[in-house]
């Protein structure tokens, strides 16, 4: 009987065996939390539909963001849900809202010790919860001239201490009037992580919780990707680096390891990926009824991401799992 002397089982053997030949490796200055804060609060609000996750009070947020950071966690994203709401988001660019707020906080507070995100869109600021100022009709979001409200927001995030804003609208042209604007107003060293392949999912329903921005009318696929379409990402990738993005991020993660892994081997730039509320919800879902291994599944989730290609996670996870690493 012939016995086989490839024996790839042998580097499987033991515990240390298996950590001294892993392929990918988890950071915790990898990951990248998403922090929700609110206006008007006085104490965080548990999400429903995210268990873990909350609306943060300004306060609230700063222990949040101090914990983080403590953890090792690499950077941090906001999303602000203004006290008022109106057709072309008034509050996002506001120098008191809610989001710049925060960020001025965090600088204070933080310092250089981490690296503070933005993310702009105008989906939690608007009445009618799109991303930007609709057409005269009313049908759909006005490209040009949300590009204008974003150029203003842009500006209002790094003169509130933004290193990094983040659009995610998927307006056409959005990182060029971005760059132009900030460069103009002298900020040509702040950092624009563009939301390039960013795909009309239904992994997105929690985070609309979280935000309060679910669209009063119709959904986002007019100007959100087609979740059937993988070379339209490229073009997407490739349009916000013409246009000055610094590096760019497939959202959602899981779904799309595919699309992370074309992006990284076409780019030199860094590829983040963002593990969506839905990502999240499922597996704390199916944790909670006993299905899955909680801790094991959220490490294996991560690093399948990793394994795609995507330098940087963003996960709601973050802090847990710098913990868990350290």
């Amino acid at each position: 009987m012939a016995f086989p002397t490839n024996r790839p089982r042998r580097l499987r053997r033991t515990a240390a065996l298996r950590r001294l030949v892993e392929q990918t490796r988890l950071h915790p200055a990898d990951f990248v939390l998403p922090l929700f804060v609110k206006e008007g609060i006085n104490e965080a609000i548990d999400v429903a539909s995210m268990p873990g996750v909350q609306q943060h009070s300004l306060d609230s947020l700063r222990k949040a963001a101090h914990g983080a950071v403590h953890a090792g966690v690499g950077g941090l994203i906001l999303f602000g849900i203004p006290g008022h709401k109106d057709a072309i988001g008034t509050q996002a660019d506001s120098d008191d809202g809610i989001v710049q707020q925060a960020l001025r906080a965090l600088r204070a507070d933080l310092g250089d010790s981490t690296v503070l995100m933005a993310d702009l869109c105008l989906c939690e600021y608007t009445d009618h919860g799109h991303c930007g100022p609709l057409t005269a009709d009313g049908s759909t979001v006005d490209n040009d001239v949300t590009l204008v409200r974003y150029a203003s927001v842009a500006l209002a995030q790094v003169e509130a201490g933004a290193d990094v804003v983040a659009p995610s609208g998927m307006m056409d042209g959005q990182v060029a009037v971005i760059r132009d604007a900030i460069e103009t107003a002298g900020y040509a060293d702040r950092a624009i992580l563009a939301y390039a392949a960013k795909y009309a999912s239904a992994f997105y329903g929690p985070f609309r919780d979280a935000a309060e921005s679910k669209p009063s009318f119709g959904d986002r696929r007019a100007y959100q990707m087609n979740p059937a379409n993988g070379d339209e990402a490229l073009l997407e990738v490739f349009a916000d680096l013409d246009q000055g993005a610094d590096a760019v991020m497939v959202k959602p993660a899981g779904p799309y390891l595919d699309v992370i892994t074309r992006v990284s081997d076409a780019v030199d730039v860094p590829v983040a990926a963002y593990q969506v509320s839905g990502e999240y919800a499922m597996l704390e879902a199916a944790a909670a009824q006993g299905w899955i291994e909680r801790e094991r599944a959220i490490v294996e989730s991560v690093t399948a991401i990793k394994r795609a290609g995507a330098q940087t996670v963003l996960t709601y996870w973050a802090t847990e799992l710098a913990l868990l690493l350290r």
